[in-house]
């Protein structure tokens, strides 16, 4: 059985020979070129190649283009901050400065713009490379995150009170181009778009201020990518999050995720509420990993399949990107529990 029968099964809510496993090692791979993080987030070829090399050399079962998140952000003017070890930063010169300013956001074409035009790109190798044998999913920043890269998070949060009327009118440009960006993604052959939603949790604003400001144009968005024949996925790391909402608004048929919902008590209760209707995809913690042993690493593993394991409908994953100055070593070890103590 091959990665894409694998997770075709899972998504059914099927046991297939065993649990898929992706730790999310996109940046980490820049290790396997002995490469920079801004070489790897710039040069769609090297960040392609290096992606390929590292499914290839641990032998993981899903493809995901996340580089960064400020890939869409960038392609409307916003200045960014590049780095040797980690991943590409807004800086402190916003292009929003003020509340008026919202209005500079207008739909742009992402087929041509710099970043988001690279992301297509990069979708395309990964699809010609490897989607034959693996699901390749692209990766798209939630508006709500994008918006607020332009402005800063404090001074965002206030103008959502300040102005709300302004912070629509920017979102809903956004949000036709975040569309026009799904369908060339979508063209390119992948499976899956898979949002960040990363403001839909309780560590961030309530779930009423949520829905108001995102779920509207996600439940656009993910209509608009569902009627393209193609699926919705949704990460989240945020702790809290607020699964009941973006079910609602989006209906994925997936969900990466670091805590349990907002909804839940514990992730057995996360399963039993969720298991069912939603594949689950983590949730391996990033940040526990850079000082966990690997025996460590070895008991969560096996803790988190015997909780998610039964029925199907689960991926083995971490709950957020791996940490890029890590090796390898930790990533190697998810993929051998998920291999050996994941069979079905």
């Amino acid at each position: 059985m091959n990665s894409r029968e694998r997770v075709k099964l899972t998504l059914q809510h099927k046991e297939a020979d065993r649990i898929p496993v992706y730790p999310i090692v996109n940046s980490v791979s820049r290790q396997m070129l002995g490469i920079s993080y801004e070489e790897w987030t710039k040069d769609v070829n090297l960040c392609a190649e290096a992606i390929i090399k590292i499914t290839d050399e641990l032998d993981l079962d899903v493809i995901t283009s996340l580089v960064d998140l400020s890939v869409e952000a960038a392609d409307w003017g916003q200045e960014l901050l590049y780095f040797e070890d980690k991943a590409a930063c807004p800086s402190s010169n916003k292009l929003i400065k003020s509340i008026d300013d919202y209005e500079k956001i207008k739909r742009i074409n992402p087929r041509e713009t710099k970043r988001m035009s690279q992301h297509i790109e990069l979708c395309r190798k990964l699809v010609e490379a490897r989607g034959k044998d693996k699901p390749i999913i692209a990766f798209v920043f939630a508006p709500l995150g994008i918006a607020s890269m332009f402005r800063g998070v404090e001074n965002f949060f206030m103008d959502l009170f300040d102005g709300p009327e302004k912070v629509h009118a920017c979102l809903r440009e956004i949000t036709e181009t975040l569309k026009e960006l799904c369908t060339a993604l979508i063209e390119t052959g992948v499976d899956a778009i898979m949002f960040d939603t990363l403001y839909a949790s309780q560590t961030i604003m309530s779930e009423e201020m949520w829905d108001e400001f995102e779920g509207i144009y996600m439940e656009e968005l993910a209509d608009h990518v569902n009627k393209q024949g193609c699926m919705v996925m949704i990460h989240n790391c945020g702790k809290g999050s607020y699964f009941d909402a973006q079910i609602k608004r989006m209906n994925p048929i997936a969900f990466s995720f670091l805590h349990y919902p907002a909804e839940c008590s514990s992730y057995k209760e996360m399963k039993e509420k969720y298991g069912d209707r939603l594949t689950l995809i983590g949730h391996v913690d990033p940040g526990w990993l850079s000082s966990a042993s690997i025996e460590d690493v070895e008991e969560e593993c096996k803790k988190e399949i015997d909780t998610f394991k039964g029925g199907g409908g689960f991926i083995l994953a971490t709950g957020c990107e791996y940490p890029a100055p890590l090796n390898l070593e930790k990533a190697k070890m998810i993929v051998k529990v998920a291999k050996e103590y994941g069979k079905y």
